[in-house]
């Protein structure tokens, strides 16, 4: 059985931002640009981080994997929001949507489990620094990075899957600038509630848990920071963290009101400005909280543009 009769609906249309066609080129420019600083700035970072072994630490190796998630973030779903602005269409097919879906979903939830990770990492560096290298070591901190991945991967191709069980109405539209799976799941046209049911187990499982794991790493990174007696050993374990905090007040605040608004509100308004955020906004943002704040970055940024500026 082909996928039109299965689902009754071979394409969708998304509701975007504005059918104004005045507002159509400056929506083309401000994404196109947020894009091109996401991706180049996280390639940058990455370069930075495999080049430079001042920079071959647990950290380092996290914030690269991170780096990599928002590029992929990014690029699952920008790329069509400005192909729909240019060619001045809404339409998005059937097997697109659902790709969309999965790899905007599989990413974001890599670059959740990823922050918690690196909050665990903070908590061993700061409350435990003797025993650091011991507990951080190389196979530990790949195995931190393939079961975030492969958690990732699995429990958004069991949503995707499920999602392909549904049945869609002719011309259905999703108010949403992509196919972001709780709207998707709210144009269905059957019964959708095991699929409910099975994305806020997920969210609980791999959001709230991590956040509170998170939680408790910089609960204890605090109680430790206050009992130091030398102020610049405060300020050092500060600023380590200072970038990461950021990003995670960011990515959590805006994730969480996406999935609060969904479930409570049928305004979608704000649930849009909030995936804009965490899906675009936020990767973009993330080089420049990360090296901007961070002296060793920093070092290395300088270090890598003086070695390619001489070797021109």
């Amino acid at each position: 059985m082909d996928t039109e009769n299965q689902t009754g609906v071979s394409e969708f249309l998304l509701s975007g931002f504005s059918e104004d066609p005045e507002l159509q080129p400056l929506l083309f420019v401000l994404f196109l640009s947020m894009y091109l600083v996401s991706v180049l700035g996280n390639l940058l970072i990455i370069l930075t981080v495999t080049s430079d072994s001042r920079l071959h630490t647990p950290m380092y190796y996290f914030l690269s994997h991170l780096s990599f998630s928002d590029i992929c973030v990014n690029s699952s779903v920008v790329p069509k929001v400005l192909v729909n602005i240019q060619t001045a269409s809404r339409a998005i097919t059937y097997a697109g949507c659902i790709t969309q879906m999965f790899f905007s979903s599989a990413f974001v939830c890599l670059d959740n489990l990823l922050l918690s990770v690196m909050a665990y990492d903070r908590f061993v560096a700061i409350c435990h620094p003797l025993h650091y290298t011991i507990m951080m070591n190389k196979p530990l901190c790949g195995l931190l990075v393939l079961v975030s991945w492969i958690a990732s991967v699995l429990v958004c191709l069991l949503h995707s899957l499920m999602v392909l069980r549904l049945s869609f109405c002719r011309h259905t539209e999703i108010a949403h600038f992509f196919c972001e799976l709780t709207e998707v799941l709210k144009s269905a046209c059957s019964d959708a509630l095991s699929n409910y049911v099975t994305l806020y187990s997920a969210v609980g499982l791999l959001a709230v848990v991590p956040l509170f794991g998170i939680i408790f790493s910089y609960s204890k990174i605090i109680s430790s920071t206050l009992k130091m007696s030398s102020v610049e050993g405060r300020y050092k374990a500060f600023s380590t963290c200072g970038s990461h905090l950021t990003v995670i007040c960011l990515f959590y605040g805006t994730g969480l009101g996406v999935y609060l608004s969904s479930a409570f509100s049928s305004s979608s308004s704000m649930e849009t400005v909030a995936s804009v955020i965490y899906s675009v906004v936020i990767p973009m943002l993330n080089p420049f909280i990360y090296s901007l704040r961070n002296r060793d970055m920093k070092g290395a940024l300088r270090k890598l543009f003086s070695r390619s500026f001489f070797s021109l």
